[in-house]
């Protein structure tokens, strides 16, 4: 029993001494982001900002990669099967960690279990545009519009399970509407129908649609957050529109897959964190309309669990299952 014990410890102490001999070399090769939605969205956007920093701060090449499909479900897949060594990491939403877990319960990754949270990098609320075109100049005469013709108004969303969906489905049952989802494969290719007049409106976040509402291709309804959004500081909250207790957004943090050796997962929150208090960083995310989170692995990972309680909730509310 001596000899097992001490054989035990002492690979133990091997496995320790190892993790901690590629932490302390972590990285020497490039890094890839997986960003779970196609370019041209917030998630590339905020994606793409993260990943040219993290460049620079790892002195590595670091890859975007987009891997759409699924309410970002393929992507978040794929980094949950990767060796966790910290090569392969996960730009997660909202939506891949928490609102397409609270619907599908045969996802082929478990949110919680499969993943090491690093850090929550950004978050935007949601906005309810409209289609300039839909004649509501403000919440009160949508919800009438919707309520008189109930049915006949559609809303996209980034797909079935996203943010953009769940958040819709919280509308309706708030507001007390029929409106009809439209999911596409992601936030661009939804915004580019609603713009187009295909779709009356949607659910999305201020970083993608900025430039759309200063041009007057979209018309702006309110913001799903308890305080107003600089970015487009003339937008009322959906309390000061009428609708109080409504609040969602969308957040943008690293994940890499379960397993990978804590002080590997220390230093990507120490560059994180790094990056998030670099001025041009701060200067960028205001004027896109996000906001910088930057919490620790616990606290994140927390987060989760609470946000994923809460929309597993709204899911069976609105009976929504896949």
């Amino acid at each position: 029993m001596k000899i097992v014990y001490q054989l035990v410890r002492f690979l133990c102490l091997l496995f320790v001494c190892t993790s901690i001999a590629h932490s302390q070399t972590y990285p020497n090769k490039p890094i890839k982001l997986i960003v779970p939605f196609p370019p041209g969205g917030t998630a590339d956007i905020l994606g793409r900002m993260l990943g040219d920093k993290l460049a620079v701060v790892t002195s590595q090449l670091v890859i975007i990669e987009n891997r759409a499909g699924a309410a970002g479900g393929i992507a978040a897949q794929l980094v949950a099967k990767s060796p966790p060594d910290g090569y392969t990491l996960l730009l997660g939403t909202t939506g891949t960690q928490t609102m397409n877990p609270a619907i599908n319960s045969k996802l082929p990754y478990d949110p919680l279990k499969d993943f090491a949270s690093v850090s929550n990098f950004a978050a935007s609320p949601f906005v309810l545009v409209v289609n300039p075109n839909v004649p509501a100049q403000n919440l009160k005469e949508l919800i009438d519009l919707a309520n008189k013709k109930p049915g006949s108004l559609r809303y996209a969303s980034f797909g079935s399970g996203s943010s953009a969906h769940m958040t819709g489905e919280m509308f309706k049952l708030r507001a007390g509407v029929d409106i009809v989802h439209v999911p596409y494969k992601g936030a661009a290719p939804a915004l580019v129908d609603v713009i187009g007049g295909h779709v009356d409106m949607m659910f999305t976040l201020a970083p993608s649609i900025v430039q759309h509402l200063r041009s007057g291709a979209l018309r702006a309804i309110a913001v799903a957050a308890p305080q107003r959004d600089q970015a487009i500081a003339s937008v009322p909250t959906f309390t000061e529109a009428g609708l109080s207790n409504f609040s969602s957004d969308s957040w943008y943090g690293v994940f890499a897959p379960a397993g990978t050796p804590q002080p590997i997962v220390a230093k990507l929150n120490a560059d994180i964190q790094k990056i998030l208090a670099m001025p041009d960083v701060k200067q960028k995310l205001a004027s896109e309309g996000a906001i910088p989170v930057g919490n620790s692995p616990e606290q994140f990972t927390e987060q989760v669990r609470k946000e994923l309680e809460h929309w597993t909730k709204i899911a069976k509310e609105a009976k929504i299952s896949e």
